[in-house]
């Protein structure tokens, strides 16, 4: 695709500006989360704030490329860079992730759950690490396109990533959905705003990953730029 915007065709523009989004987005609701966890002394505010920045950490990649891209004209090298950007941060997200969903809904079983989720972050982060050219698959790069990678689904990288989206599916979205309907009042509504962010990551979050969508990526990473929102709405305290 020849270039439109600059050193971009108008895939590669909008890969990037969507991306770049989202990082500032999760990067906003993170910190608003720590300003009001400091000021109220609510601890579980400032772990949503850790989980809105790591999440959002999943588009360092593509956010990266855009701005080399963007000064250079070149997209980064090597290429093994974009995957660790894009993909450095699932220990951490997860860990948090669900150690939020487990205080929330069965909080005698948070240290149990917490301690499985982080074991295998950190097998995923050794994978990535040690095994790169494993795990990774780059597609070839068009004129002004931004790098496009994908994890090899030979790899136990990416059977993780997929159990780590099946659990957020089951635990963070129904769940929190499940919690929404049984609860009343001001408390229905903050479980239903977490579920809902939730649910924002995992459409994005999976159609981003999984599917070749080219332009129609704008669509789904405008609603992935709302997640951080949802979460923060879910436990802001007044």
């Amino acid at each position: 695709m020849a270039r439109v915007i600059g050193n971009f065709s108008l895939l590669g523009f909008v890969d990037g500006i969507t991306a770049t989004a989202i990082v500032v987005s999760s990067l906003i609701f993170g910190l608003l989360s720590f300003y009001h966890a400091r000021k109220l002394k609510a601890q579980l505010l400032s772990i949503a704030g850790l989980v809105m920045i790591f999440i959002g950490c999943f588009w360092l990649g593509p956010t990266s490329d855009f701005i080399v891209l963007g000064i250079t004209g070149h997209n980064m090298s090597p290429q093994i860079v974009y995957g660790w950007l894009s993909y450095m941060m699932i220990a951490p997200a997860t860990t948090c992730g669900f150690y939020l969903g487990s205080e929330l809904m069965i909080p005698a079983k948070k240290k149990i759950i917490t301690i499985f989720y982080l074991i295998l972050g950190i097998i995923f982060e050794i994978l990535i690490w040690t095994m790169p050219l494993d795990v990774f698959i780059f597609n070839e790069i068009q004129e002004g396109d931004l790098i496009d990678s994908g994890l090899n689904r030979l790899s136990p990288a990416f059977w993780l990533i997929i159990f780590f989206m099946i659990s957020v599916l089951v635990f963070l979205i129904i769940g929190f959905a499940i919690k929404a309907i049984q609860a009343t009042g001001d408390l229905r509504k903050k479980f239903a705003f977490l579920s809902l962010g939730f649910t924002m990551f995992f459409i994005c979050g999976t159609t981003d990953s999984l599917f070749l969508i080219g332009i129609f990526l704008a669509i789904w990473r405008i609603g992935m730029v709302t997640s951080p929102m949802w979460m923060y709405l879910g436990l802001k305290t007044k």
